[in-house]
């Protein structure tokens, strides 16, 4: 009753339709009750401005007042940033007032978007076929490789922040070397990979790895790993924004990829899962696959005491 009373609150008065709350839509203010609110199921809908949510927490946060939105987060209990400490605040800042260290990309890099690269990158190109990476994804993340140096016989695949300087850097071995990686040392929970080229304000992809993203496309982003904090930039950047997300680690990596959706789903984001079942990673699919795959993609339901019954934290 407690919960109701708080929707009434910011939604007005309703009536009652089966399972199904009906209120007026605060989104397209249609002039009958077409807002379906479902308390047990924690979802809404419109049936005219077709506006949806999966969880209520999003109506609170966009109608609410402070005051109403606080009783709601104690009443289901969702955690509060303010929980986190003052640390998550420089989080939402414009990187240029963050005191990240300047990182270059190897001296000895060669851009194999240019034509005129020399011999030395054949077997690069040829390890980027082999991977079906084309012409335009080249230029897009803006490959290169290291014929000499630290980084010999590596692939360079840099990422740029949102001032367009170079953040991170991703070194792929593509001749053999028994260390598949050598990235540099930096912080990856205080960089997002290519916030230059993110556009949170749609749906984003989370993928493992840069190869997983170049498949996955537009707006995907590797999480450089299967682990996503809370006091990370990429999730505080998630929750400021409410993104819509659509999860694709590897399928190895289901119980992590639970822990981030439930922690995600704790702050009202809707979350998608995509099948990557009978491959290694999403960078072993073709970009047809990944995109059949993902338009069929399941999106994650009231399910947090599901979730929790199957993490061991």
């Amino acid at each position: 009753m407690a919960k109701l009373n708080l929707i009434k609150e910011i939604l007005g008065n309703y009536y009652i339709s089966g399972d199904e709350l009906l209120f007026s839509c605060p989104f397209c203010n249609h002039y009958k009750k077409k807002l379906s609110i479902n308390l047990k199921k924690n979802k809404f809908k419109c049936w005219v401005c077709d506006t949806s949510g999966n969880s209520l927490l999003y109506l609170f946060k966009k109608f609410g007042d402070i005051k109403q939105l606080t009783e709601w987060k104690k009443l289901n209990n969702i955690t509060d940033f303010s929980e986190m400490g003052d640390r998550l605040n420089h989080l939402f800042e414009e990187p240029e007032k963050q005191l990240l260290p300047r990182l270059r990309l190897p001296k000895e890099f060669i851009s194999l978007v240019n034509k005129g690269t020399p011999l030395s990158c054949i077997n690069a190109k040829s390890y980027l076929k082999k991977r079906r990476i084309d012409k335009g994804d080249i230029l897009y993340w803006k490959i290169g490789y290291c014929p000499s140096g630290q980084y010999v016989g590596r692939l360079i695949i840099p990422s740029f922040n949102l001032r367009g300087d170079v953040n991170y850097f991703i070194a792929r071995s593509y001749n053999g070397n028994w260390k598949k990686y050598l990235n540099p040392e930096v912080p990856k929970n205080e960089i997002i990979f290519n916030e230059l080229y993110v556009n949170f304000t749609k749906p984003i992809t989370l993928v493992e790895g840069a190869f997983d993203a170049i498949v996955a496309g537009e707006n995907s982003v590797p999480i450089l790993g299967s682990t996503l904090r809370e006091n990370s930039r990429l999730f505080q950047k998630i929750i400021k924004n409410n993104s819509t997300v659509y999860m694709a680690l590897d399928p190895d990596a289901t119980r992590k990829t639970n822990a981030i959706i439930e922690k995600l789903l704790r702050y009202g984001i809707k979350v998608y899962t995509i099948d990557i079942s009978g491959f290694k990673d999403v960078g072993e699919m073709t970009k047809e696959e990944f995109k059949t795959r993902k338009e069929n993609a399941t999106e994650v339901g009231d399910t947090l005491s599901l979730l929790l019954n199957n993490i061991n934290f």
